[in-house]
Formats: C-alpha cells, structure tokens, sequence
C-alpha cells in the first residue's frame, strides 16, 4: 500500500500543478479583459519591485495588476475572489516591514498583487477643510492639492520613507512627525470586504449620499461627482484623531501615547493593514502655521531632554509643531548614506522622487548591471557618486554634532515660540547643551536631514554586504511617563551591532531603532531578545509601522484582522498569522 501511494504521488502532483496553471491562465485572461493587458504583470522580471518590499519582505504571485479606475478594482476583486486567489493591495509601497508584498511560501493558493498606484484622485471637500483621498493618493500630491487652501495633510513628508501614500498611513495607523496631529485616523471610509459567505460586499461609510449599485456609487467616484449638499457632517463619525492633543500631554502616564495595536485607534480601514480592500477615505485637514520658528538643540545629558519634553508638554500654551530627535550615530550615517538623497530631495522635489524611485528599480533588475556591479548596483554607483559632492549641511548644524551626542529638532508655532525662547534659556543656563534659532535654510536642513536616516541604513546594508548580516529594525513606543529613554544594550548584544541608529518622534515618545548587525549574526534572535528587553521596560510595538511579516500581532490585533475578513482572503499571513483559508493553522 505504501508503494502504490509513492508511486502515484507524482502523477497527482502533475495533475494538480496543470489544473493550478490552467486556472491562473484563466484568471490572467480575465484580469486582461478588465484593466487591459500592459496593466496585467506576469514575468518574475516585471513583478520583481512589487513583489519585494521597500526594506524587507518577498515573495512570489501570480499576477501584478494595476487597475485604472475604482470600477475596475472592484472588477479585479470580484475575478480573483471567483478565482479562489489571495489578494494583497497594494499603493507605493514604502513599508518596512514588509505589509504590502507577498513573504515567502506557504500560501494555500495563488497569490495576485493589486497595485493601486494609478488610481491617485484626491477630491477637497468644505472648502478644503476635508478631503477625499483614492488607493493611490501619496501625502505629496496631497499636500500640493491643499497648499491653495492654506491647509495641510495629517502628515507632511515622511519620516522612515518617501512617497507613501495617504490610505497606506490610514490602514496602518501610521503616526508621523507631527505632534498635535497623532495616528492617521479615519472614521470615514469605502471599502470592500469578503462576507463569511464567500461574497464580496462594498460597504460605503463615507457620508456623500452616493447611491446606486457598488459599481454605479463607485462610477460616482471615479467621475468625482461629490455633491457637497449632500454631504453628512455630523454622522458622529470622525475624520482625524480628535483626542490626541489632550492625550500626548499626559505624561505621568504608565502607558505610550500611540501605539498599532491600540483598540481605541483600530476602525474598519484605520489600522486595517490590508484586510480590507479600500478605495476611498474621508480625511480632516489642517489650518497651516504661518509664523513658526524651528529650534535646534543638543546635549550631552539626556535628563535635560527629558525636562524639556515634560516642561513643553505640561505647561507649553501650545504643543510643538515637530520634535525630532537624532542621536549622533545616526547623524552620521545619514550624513554619509543618505547625502545623494538629501542633494536629489533638494535639487528634484519631492513630487519627482517616485519616478527616481521606478527608474532605480528598473536599473537593479537588470541583470547587464548586476554583472558589472554586483548586488544593490543602483545603491552603490549612488554611494560612489555621493562621495564626490561638496559638504551639504548648515555649518552650526554640523558643529552641534561635533558638540553634542543627542540633538533635537523642535518647531513651534505663534505663542509658542516665545515660549521655547525662555524655556530653552532656562534649560541651558550653565549646562551641558545649548541652541540656537534656525534661518529658514537651516531648518529645512535639519529636517531633511533627519527625514533621509532610515534609508541611509539601508543604503548602508546595500553598500557595505560582505560586512553586514542584515538590519533589525523596531520601532517602539515608551511609556509616556518613562524618563529613562536611552537604551543600554547587554554586552553580548552589543558585540553583534556595526551601528546602532536612535531617531524619532520625542514628545511622543516613539523612536525608531535600527541595528546594523555584523556577519554571522543571527538577526531572529537579535530581535527576539530586543523584544524581551522592551516588553521589560513596558513599551509597545511596533509603534507606527505596523506589524507587517516582521511582528506577530498582539491576540487583540489578531482578533480586529479576524473580524475584518473572515475567510482570511486578504493580505494573508500579516502579523504572522496564519497563510491560510479561513485561518487555517498549517498544523491542521
């Protein structure tokens, strides 16, 4: 009986592997049929840049597809639940932590990439006090749209990645640079979801007053047609995080400000990390200071941040516009890794970079560039050509790194600024640190500069690989009342390290920490053991990149994807959590 089970298992295989191909030859042709055939990826050299993620992550699928219009996502969902497919969506694809590509093997079945990028529409609505954002809508198309209105997005230019897009915040509650403004957050939103009945449901929690089919209240969107007299304001539904000011300034509490698994902060599309398929979200925007001051500051002793933080969240009459904090090591490797960025950033715009970004895609997969430059060949002429540019930042900038281990990039708005004067005076009078004013020069130097540090470590793993195992990325959440924020590593763990790179958002008190590790260390365990370390000091993560395919969701995160999407149809395996139909454990 053993024998005649062995010897049949190929002819079964066979046949399995035919009719897999068979089926996903049918859904290519129908996925044509919908979006047009150049929009339809199937070679492994075409799929490669969204199939691996912008810092980890990759895995295979049998197609990318790039609809054109709200209809024909809903076309494209509809044929690849008919299909019996996977389905990840998919906008710019800036994550670290590797959300929005497939990871590896282990799916139960064909996988389809849903790339969202063409579909880029934003619509202002009350005088541009809200907006409607569309899949592909990224925060600098969103921050053009609003410049005319005098109002600005949730979030301005990123802090971890360039070019992602407004839903992506949305969907993983991503938190950015801005203090007042808190986790993006949304209330308002139109997606579809797979019913626990195999069925695909459009649910339209926007307030326009659309009616009509899924397709004709989608057609409404593709066209635009918004009528604002039809438009609920006050639905009891939310557009922003409206509690978060009040939230951020107490700090005597035992827990952090802003976290991903937050109940509070987790509603259909707002931290929904891809378990539902959205096409569309309502969004508050925000009246733009107009006399702001930015304030560079350093020191040796991290109580007189500590203090500072305290002082500007308890007695400030108003909260800081942004507070960034780069710790020296960090300042330094962006200095030298992120340079060409900074000069591209500077010189381009941010509005160019996604073209930047494809161009630098098509030049890896090349393989007559690989062969004349080895791995990461775009990385490394960049490296090479960035060592011959000029000194780029402000010369009182780089004199306060030479000066100060942990500096500090605050900007304040109207009565605040005279605040920070004196606060500042007082903080510093006979210390170990100091500040000064930026010019408006300055400034932007000092932000751009702290914005380039998290590509700078990868720049740094791609340059450097004969030398470098891999990069453990966390980003945490402490405790808001914690003062003892600057991690001491254990001996053992800092012999694995290369660098060590601390930055983030202060007042917050989220902080992004990257470990360069050196060969022949094994970065699963590296991370295992930062996490005892963190669960140790009572801090939450990921903060604000979400769990992606490095985390395992906490079991209340676990529970909200489980809700979401009942047959597990979407962005399978997220948070680690189980590749299969309806939850499957691989076990069973």
């Amino acid at each position: 009986m053993t024998n005649d089970r062995s010897q049949q298992a190929p002819a079964i295989g066979a046949r399995l592997s035919a009719a897999t191909k068979a089926r996903g030859a049918d859904l290519c042709a129908a996925l044509r049929s919908i979006v047009g055939r150049r929009h339809v990826l199937t070679s492994a050299a075409d799929k490669r840049r969204f199939c691996a993620g912008f810092r980890t992550g990759e895995g295979d699928c049998r197609a990318v597809v790039r609809p054109g219009s709200l209809v024909d996502l809903w076309r494209t969902l509809q044929a690849c639940v008919a299909a019996d497919c996977a389905i990840i969506l998919q906008a710019a694809n800036t994550g670290l932590t590797g959300g929005s590509t497939p990871n590896g093997s282990g799916y139960d079945r064909d996988v389809v990439v849903i790339n969202t990028m063409r579909l880029d529409k934003i619509v202002p609505i009350a005088g541009g006090k809200q907006v409607i954002c569309y899949p592909g809508a990224t925060l600098y198309q969103l921050e053009r749209t609003l410049r005319p209105y005098g109002r600005e997005p949730h979030s301005v230019i990123g802090s971890s990645c360039l070019g992602a897009s407004v839903i992506g915040g949305v969907c993983n509650n991503s938190g950015g640079a801005l203090v007042r403004r808190g986790p993006a957050f949304t209330q308002l939103a139109i997606y579809a979801r797979e019913t626990g009945h195999g069925e695909l449901e459009l649910v339209d929690n926007l307030g326009l007053g659309l009616e009509g089919s899924p397709e004709q209240i989608l057609q409404a969107l593709d066209r635009g047609e918004i009528a604002e007299h039809r438009i609920a304001h006050s639905q009891g539904r939310w557009a922003s995080d409206a509690h978060y000011i009040e939230h951020v300034r107490k700090v005597d509490e035992p827990t952090p400000a802003r976290f991903n698994a937050d109940t509070s902060r987790l509603f259909e599309a707002s931290g929904s990390a891809g378990k539902l398929a959205v096409f569309a979200v309502r969004l508050d925007t925000f009246a733009r200071d107009t006399d702001t001051r930015t304030f560079f500051v350093g020191t040796n002793d991290p109580v007189q941040l500590t203090n500072l933080r305290r002082t500007f969240l308890l007695d400030g009459p108003s909260l800081p516009i942004a507070g960034e904090y780069l710790h020296r090591d960090a300042f330094d490797i962006a200095s030298i890794y992120g340079k060409d960025m900074y000069r591209a950033i500077q010189m381009l715009g941010t509005d160019r970079l996604p073209t930047l970004f494809r161009w630098k895609a098509r030049f890896d997969n090349s393989g007559l560039m690989a062969k004349l430059f080895g791995r990461n060949p775009s990385d490394r002429m960049m490296q090479r050509l960035s060592t011959l540019l000029p000194p780029h930042l402000p010369a009182r900038i780089a004199d306060f790194r030479m000066r100060f281990e942990h500096l500090l990039i605050i900007k304040m708005a109207d009565q605040g600024i005279d605040f920070a004067h004196s606060t500042l005076n007082a903080l510093f009078a006979g210390g170990d640190g100091d500040f000064f004013v930026c010019t408006s020069p300055e400034a932007d130097a000092a932000f751009l500069h702290r914005f380039v540090t998290a590509g700078a470590a990868v720049r740094y793993r791609a340059v450097h690989s004969a030398a470098v195992e891999d990069i453990v990325a966390l980003d945490i959440a402490l405790p808001r009342n914690e003062r003892a924020w600057v991690e001491r590593l254990p001996a053992d763990m800092e012999e694995q390290v290369i660098h060590k790179l601390y930055y983030g958002h202060f007042f917050c008190h989220v902080f992004h920490q990257d470990y360069i590790l050196k060969k022949g260390a094994d970065p699963l365990s590296f991370e295992h053991r930062m996490w005892a370390l963190l669960d140790g000091r009572r801090a939450e993560y990921p903060a604000e990149h979400n769990v992606g395919h490095l985390y395992k969701a906490k079991p209340e995160l676990a529970d909200f994807y489980r809700q979401l999407d009942p047959t597990n149809r979407f962005n399978p395996g997220i948070g680690q959590t189980s590749k299969l139909r309806d939850w499957a454990s691989p076990e069973d």
